[in-house]
């Protein structure tokens, strides 16, 4: 099959053949539809995270299951499915107290001794995520998928694997954002949108977008954004202070900085809480002013929208095909595989919300 190689940090990924192992017990082969290009792969491109190489990236796909292993019993070829880096074990403490997000999956990879999943000239290719879906095919475990109706668009569903799971899942799950509350989201790129998304199906009566590009900030009202701000242009804890007549009662960030992180939180409200969703550098840490805190104002952090995506996920396609998620119109671009490295420059010039990865399976 063809993949995408990543070689290390600051290298262009090279399109390669990539050998695949069989499926073992509880794995799965998934034939890949389309993969969204996420700002987290990038994080790893751009050296702000490591990683060994080689490796295959990606993680935010949809596609159809191929061929499955013994003892898998959840799906069957031919079933749509969407995958999700959240793979989980459902035997450890965390899947067994409601966390399945936090799982420490040591029960669904494999280990030093078994064969790897994925080789190139002979040698192991990491998988990046339990995923790797800049790639023909996935070879996953089973509980790193789930099915979905055969109705839904696998480019859309794509976009449910990372983006929106963990937007839409920040504002309704981690913050439990209450119907006529404030918000301000800062960065809309995929993540943020469906943070405003998510904000607003939980029914916020404001809901400001803060960015410094003028075509994320129209997108954002598209998508359901009451005002914006540009923060090219002025202080945006300013500009929301006075919008707010205070402050917002609940602020995400979503694009990994650690300036973003610390006004969000300076946006708030007395009480308010803001939700860190961006993957801050590796060694950077997120500066409050502690008295602060003596007014019950939190930082808090989300892994993966708090989700419980097989539950998750089949809802979100429910409200998309409602028309009450926009799914579409988040995707700007639609390439090819051999066009990982453009996706990755115009996602870095902020000309994307998201770029998705078509392959020769398609998705209508």
């Amino acid at each position: 099959m063809q993949a995408a190689i990543f070689h290390g940090a600051h290298q262009p990924l090279t399109i390669e053949e990539v050998e695949i192992d069989d499926p073992g017990p509880r794995e799965v082969i998934v034939k890949t539809a389309a993969s969204g290009v996420c700002h987290s792969d990038l994080h790893f491109v751009d050296g702000f995270y490591p990683f060994d190489a080689p490796a295959i990236l990606g993680h935010e796909a949809a596609g159809v299951i191929e061929a499955v292993g013994e003892q898998v019993t959840y799906v069957q070829p031919g079933d749509h499915v969407i995958c999700c880096l959240s793979v989980f074990c459902g035997m450890c403490e965390r899947c067994m107290t409601g966390q399945p997000y936090a799982c420490d999956r040591e029960a669904v990879t494999r280990g030093a001794d078994e064969p790897p999943k994925y080789t190139w000239h002979g040698q192991p290719v990491a998988q990046f995520a339990n995923l790797s879906s800049y790639a023909e095919k996935m070879l996953v475990h089973e509980n790193a998928v789930v099915a979905i109706r055969k109705d839904m668009p696998l480019d859309a569903a794509a976009l449910i694997g990372c983006g929106v799971t963990t937007g839409f899942g920040a504002a309704v799950n981690t913050a439990k954002v209450q119907p006529g509350s404030t918000v301000a989201v800062f960065g809309v790129g995929g993540v943020g949108l469906a943070a405003v998304q998510g904000s607003l199906v939980a029914g916020a009566r404001m809901i400001i977008a803060v960015d410094m590009v003028e075509s994320k900030l129209a997108k954002a009202r598209e998508l359901g954004a009451t005002h914006v701000v540009d923060a090219s242009s002025g202080d945006p804890v300013e500009a929301i202070r006075e919008m707010t007549g205070g402050g917002v009662d609940y602020a995400f960030e979503a694009i990994g900085l650690k300036v973003a992180a610390e006004q969000a939180y300076e946006s708030l409200r007395r009480g308010g809480t803001a939700t860190v969703i961006g993957m801050i550098p590796v060694g950077q840490s997120v500066e409050i002013d502690g008295r602060s805190l003596l007014s019950e104002k939190k930082l808090q952090g989300s892994s993966m929208g708090s989700n419980r995506f097989r539950v998750d996920m089949p809802r979100y396609i429910d409200f998309y095909m409602q028309g009450r998620l926009k799914l579409d119109e988040m995707i700007t671009r639609r390439l090819r595989l051999e066009d990982v490295n453009e996706a990755f420059r115009a996602m870095k010039a902020g000309e994307v919300a998201r770029s998705v990865l078509m392959f020769d399976q398609g998705a209508a």
